[in-house]
């Protein structure tokens, strides 16, 4: 099966891919709910021999494609699982491209409208070769990466096991609006982006006037010191080869410069790579600050949430991912990330159930060395790359299953 052949149907889909990535853009939903972003893609599957499945609990859509090469009454043939993600995020897009969101305060800053019309090109590229496919494809459009939810309650609704029997391999992929280097797909095997858990604290103390603050608790100098003490802590408690970042991103005190309030609160993220030192921070944190707290005659509420677990991609699967990019691209387009990434990924709960791997895209808008990274009102994405996603989703689906089939 010719690498360059799917390259080559890849291009003669763009016009389609680019105008299905456009109009997702100009309507992002949010969270759990996408409704017109469902239908979309639905539209963009009608007519293909897939077996498709909506989620209950979300606007999920799952499809199967079952191949039809050797005996397709096998109940042990094996199964490949694509992602891609379709939810967008609650911003004031700041592009000024001329598919700009019509939605106020809503954005596709993350690229999850270019992942969507990827996987659907790659399921009609799919589709024209399901009669060389000993095994079956499932196709995963996923609502809330964003909130880490999306990927969990589709695993719980059965999407791994959709096929009739789990998954043997799954590949996600994602898009990057800022790097430098349109084009080049990224690999990590191991250890490749991080956990994501959520802090919450409320310093509570006695307000009085702001003249005379030895009659009140204070508990404004109380959260800096609490703050600042996070900072010290992770230097001090946590091994620099095994980091951990915390990020404080909300602090909330009082209404006037002359009244001392009787709470204080702050928010911040929380970021590791291993399950040793979420493990320590949830034990570290509430030592730490619960001592600071006391020692000023304050007492503490804190929320730990835990959030997205680590991201940890299979070596030889991505082994595998690497080699079909290089058969596909070229080897100049590959390269081999040498550190994890800080952001996190709902994909972890995928990897950490099915081997598979997450491959990273460059997207970087040409001749934009002052491009915004994702999240920002500002990122922009170069449409050039739906192509090579499109074609990447489709090799490694039919890479794999020649290679668990030996067809």
């Amino acid at each position: 099966m010719s690498a360059d052949k799917i390259l080559e149907d890849a291009r003669e889909l763009h016009g389609d891919i680019v105008q299905l990535r456009h109009d997702l853009h100009r309507h992002p939903e949010l969270g759990l709910e996408l409704p017109r972003t469902q239908e979309k893609v639905l539209e963009a599957l009608a007519g293909l021999p897939l077996e498709i499945t909506l989620g209950k609990g979300l606007t999920s859509v799952g499809a199967v494609l079952r191949g039809t090469a050797g005996d397709s009454s096998g109940v042990d043939r094996p199964t490949v699982l694509l992602r891609a993600d379709m939810d967008a995020l609650p911003l004031q897009e700041e592009t000024g491209v001329g598919y700009t969101s019509q939605v106020a305060g809503r954005m596709h800053a993350c690229g999850h409208d270019l992942h969507t019309s990827m996987l659907a090109g790659a399921a009609r590229l799919l589709a024209e070769r399901r009669h060389q496919l000993a095994g079956d494809v499932v196709l995963m459009f996923q609502p809330a990466e964003e909130q880490l939810a999306g990927a969990p309650m589709m695993i719980d609704e059965g999407i791994l096991e959709l096929s009739g029997r789990r998954a043997d391999a799954a590949y996600g992929l994602h898009v990057f609006s800022a790097g430098g280097n349109t084009g080049r797909f990224e690999t990590k095997p191991g250890v490749m982006m991080s956990a994501a858990d959520a802090l919450f604290v409320k310093a509570i103390g006695q307000g009085g006037h702001g003249s005379a603050p030895h009659q009140a608790k204070d508990p404004v100098p109380v959260l800096a010191e609490m703050i600042l003490g996070l900072q010290h802590m992770v230097t001090r408690q946590f091994n620099a080869h095994d980091p951990v970042v915390v990020s404080v991103g909300m602090v909330k005190a009082g209404e006037a410069i002359n009244v001392i309030p009787d709470t204080a609160e702050f928010g911040a993220s929380l970021r590791m790579y291993s399950d040793e030192a979420r493990a320590k921070m949830q034990s570290a944190i509430p030592r730490l600050l619960e001592g600071i707290a006391s020692a000023y005659g304050l007492t503490i509420e804190i929320s730990y949430q835990v959030g997205g677990r680590v991201t940890v991609t299979d070596e030889a699967h991505t082994a595998f991912a690497a080699d079909q990019i290089e058969e596909l691209f070229g080897a100049q387009r590959h390269h081999r990330l040498a550190a994890p990434l800080g952001g996190s990924e709902d994909f972890a709960e995928v990897l950490a159930r099915v081997p598979g791997s997450f491959i990273c895209l460059d997207a970087t808008p040409a001749g934009r060395p002052d491009a915004a990274f994702n999240h920002s009102h500002r990122a922009t994405f170069d449409d050039s790359v739906l192509v090579d996603g499109t074609a990447l989703y489709t090799q490694l689906a039919v890479a794999r299953l020649a290679q668990l089939t030996g067809i």
